[in-house]
């Protein structure tokens, strides 16, 4: 799955390639969480749209009652130590680890999340190097 933290780094030159290769070949998938997060980050109506109808296209991990308890329960296992981790990076990890997906992102919490929920976490590139 593909979360925003890498989303609005697909150009970085380091990554573009893979990138490329990766939605090529079909492995990108996604959750209603992270699609309201690039959503949000549209100018104006039609990057909107076009930005709705491409996340459409994808993979999906619906985020129902049983991903929202699995994400409640990894926050408590965190607790106290979860202070820092958006509600958003549980649901979208939680979406993940029930369909079978891995998060690709740039944002340290799911490595922290992963071995409570199940899901490999995947760096798009080494932390601190875009």
């Amino acid at each position: 799955m593909v979360d925003s933290s890498v989303w609005a780094r697909q150009s970085e030159r380091a990554v573009a390639g893979s990138w490329r290769d990766t939605a090529v070949a079909g492995l990108f998938a996604t959750c209603p969480i992270v699609v309201l997060e690039v959503l949000a980050t549209a100018r104006d109506r039609q990057e909107h749209e076009r930005l709705d109808r491409l996340f459409g296209a994808l993979r999906q991990a619906p985020v129902d009652r049983a991903v929202c308890d699995a994400a409640v329960s990894a926050s408590r296992e965190l607790a106290p130590d979860h202070r820092g981790i958006p509600a958003a990076d549980y649901l979208i990890a939680a979406a993940a680890a029930a369909r079978g997906f891995g998060v690709l992102h740039y944002d340290g919490h799911f490595d922290r999340l992963a071995p409570i929920l199940g899901f490999d976490s995947v760096w798009l590139a080494p932390a601190g190097s875009l």
